[in-house]
């Protein structure tokens, strides 16, 4: 039995000690097995809307350069000088046909090939001219790229399995295809990363924690729906990566209400995206989600926008936290505009839920310097259930099951859940003429 978690079918009753929150060793285990051997976000191809665009990210304690070359190729680059280290790009974003070297003044292309190096004849006409270093492996879905350290780790897809049927619902929202909006949200904790990778697919706490929200949405709209939560569903979709899904019916618990304009013209694009990819699918499209895939990337599809989120570990008691929002190209002035009030007020660092979160997780995170006396956490509602809601906490554990595979070695099976229905499995249609035009 790992010591780190429990997983008990009998009671049922499943926990994690809170060992794993605080201590470094555990801490560095996690940098060796899991970050170094998983497909990790680095970023969307639309934040690199030119050729010769630049970002600079880091990942897994990496700096990268983030890059579209100047044949209009993705391209991720070692953020680090061959020569003597020095970083290449110090700015966060930018484009440059050449990425030089301030130090000595090596430079290369963005393509990564060197350009050329101050009195190059003082190395030899036989001198081996190096070029810049790129992660072992680079691949995209649907405008997402990931970056592996392990040059023998499955493809993305493989890893991904059914959570990229996730992505696709987001991605298919826009006729044109999903784009990274400009501004983004950089904020850190003061506590475990894996706190935030719960809270952040948590229906149970939404209601007691965003009280004043709940208020103020409940002023604009004059109700809410009791039962809105209960058309919802926590999914394991394998490798970790889990979802909370909730159907249309849910859309009326987030998001200050649109006007009639702005309502006419939402529900006339997923007319149009009817047409395309049948009722079932767009239905389940114009329902919430909140999914981790596995370890550390949020995706956020709620009524109010799209939330891409990247959670780095810093230490055993501090992360770092990245946001983007993600919005169809088409979509009109005022629903940009709500999309981007709603990106700033509710989950900037200062708007109406992520204060609330910050301070939920640092209270745990204090908390657990009573681990001696409590050294367990209880991850169990909704064990006793074959269908498992939002506020439940089967994704919780998905997560935390295949985290101790790759700690400790232990493989703990899945739970056995019912068939969810067509709510929330109907299926995409995609017609030939559909993939050329999207």
């Amino acid at each position: 039995m790992s010591e780190y978690v429990i997983d008990d079918r009998e009671m049922p009753r499943f926990r994690v000690n809170r060992k794993v929150m605080v201590d470094p060793d555990v801490f560095a285990r996690e940098r060796d097995a899991i970050f170094e051997h998983s497909w990790l976000y680095l970023g969307h191809e639309t934040e690199l809307g030119k050729k010769n665009d630049f970002r600079t990210r880091t990942v897994a304690g990496r700096p990268l350069i983030f890059a579209r070359d100047n044949k209009g190729d993705i391209r991720v680059w070692i953020n680090s000088c061959p020569h003597r280290g020095a970083m290449l790009c110090r700015e966060p974003k930018g484009n440059a046909r050449f990425l030089t070297c301030f130090y000595h003044g090596w430079s290369f292309s963005t393509a990564g090939d060197m350009v050329s190096m101050p009195g190059d004849d003082s190395y030899g006409e036989n001198f081996a001219r190096p070029d810049l270093a790129a992660p072992p492996r680079v691949d995209t879905y649907r405008g997402f790229v990931f970056v592996s350290f392990d040059p023998d780790i499955v493809d993305l897809a493989t890893y991904l399995g059914p959570a990229a049927e996730y992505l696709d619902l987001v991605c298919d929202q826009s006729e044109q295809g999903m784009r990274v909006l400009e501004g983004t949200h950089e904020y850190s904790v003061k506590a475990n990363w894996k706190l935030l990778v719960e809270n952040s697919f948590d229906g149970y706490h939404a209601v007691s924690t965003h009280q004043r929200y709940f208020e103020m949405v409940l002023a604009a709209r004059g109700e809410l729906d009791p039962n809105a939560l209960g058309e919802s569903r926590g999914i394991d979709l394998g490798n970790g990566h889990a979802v909370i899904a909730g159907s249309p019916t849910t859309e009326g618990l987030f998001g200050r209400p649109l006007s009639e304009a702005g309502a006419a013209e939402r529900a006339a694009r997923f007319d149009r995206l009817r047409a395309v990819y049948g009722e079932g699918w767009v239905d389940r499209m114009q329902g919430n989600r909140n999914m981790v895939i596995f370890p550390n990337l949020v995706v956020i599809d709620l009524v109010m926008g799209v939330l891409i989120r990247k959670i780095d570990p810093i230490s055993p008691d501090y992360m770092e936290v990245t946001a983007w929002e993600l919005a169809p190209p088409e979509e009109g002035d005022e629903l940009r505009k709500q999309r981007l009030d709603n990106f700033l007020t509710f989950w900037g660092p200062g708007g109406l839920a992520s204060p609330d979160d910050v301070e939920a997780l640092e209270t745990c995170q204090v908390g657990y310097g009573g681990r001696k006396e409590l050294g367990w956490s209880d991850i169990s509602r909704g064990m006793n259930k074959s269908v498992n809601s939002s506020t439940d906490e089967l994704q919780m554990r998905t997560w935390w099951r295949r985290w101790n595979e790759l700690i400790t070695g232990e493989v703990l099976p899945a739970e056995e859940q019912e068939q969810l229905g067509a709510a929330f499995e109907a299926p995409r249609r995609r017609p030939d003429h559909a993939a050329a035009a999207l």
